[in-house]
């Protein structure tokens, strides 16, 4: 086994750990998640979707065909999640970790993930 390859199983392990858990919270309307969205504006129900979403994409990183769109979705939401705290003057470092993380992840994978955007094509 690759050394690459053992590196991306053990950040894409790592992710799917730290996001299980921060769904988990969000989906079982730990107080201090409820207390955070509506200190921040958002309603409930966007509190759930960001904990499913965090679940459904830890899952989707340990899955070969679903690693990179889980990737590309966690990223997405680790810059939300960034700027909320920003906005906030909260502490983002946490929220950054995971979003280098998940990039490094994408970046260790990339030749496996060539797939998964069409190749332009060129007029001869």
């Amino acid at each position: 086994m690759k050394t690459k390859n053992v590196i991306g199983w053990v950040i894409a392990v790592l992710l799917f750990a730290a996001f299980l858990m921060a769904g988990i919270s969000k989906i079982s309307g730990q107080e201090e998640m409820v207390q955070n969205f509506q200190k921040w504006g958002f309603p409930l129900a966007f509190m759930y979707f960001v904990g499913a979403s965090e679940i459904v994409g830890a899952i989707g990183l340990l899955i070969k065909k679903f690693r990179g769109l889980a990737a590309i979705g966690l990223v997405l939401l680790m810059i939300g999640a960034i700027g909320t705290h920003i906005l906030n003057s909260e502490a983002f470092v946490p929220s950054l970790v995971l979003l280098l993380l998940t990039g490094t992840l994408l970046w260790v994978r990339k030749n496996k993930l060539s797939g998964l955007i069409p190749k332009a094509q060129t007029a001869d």
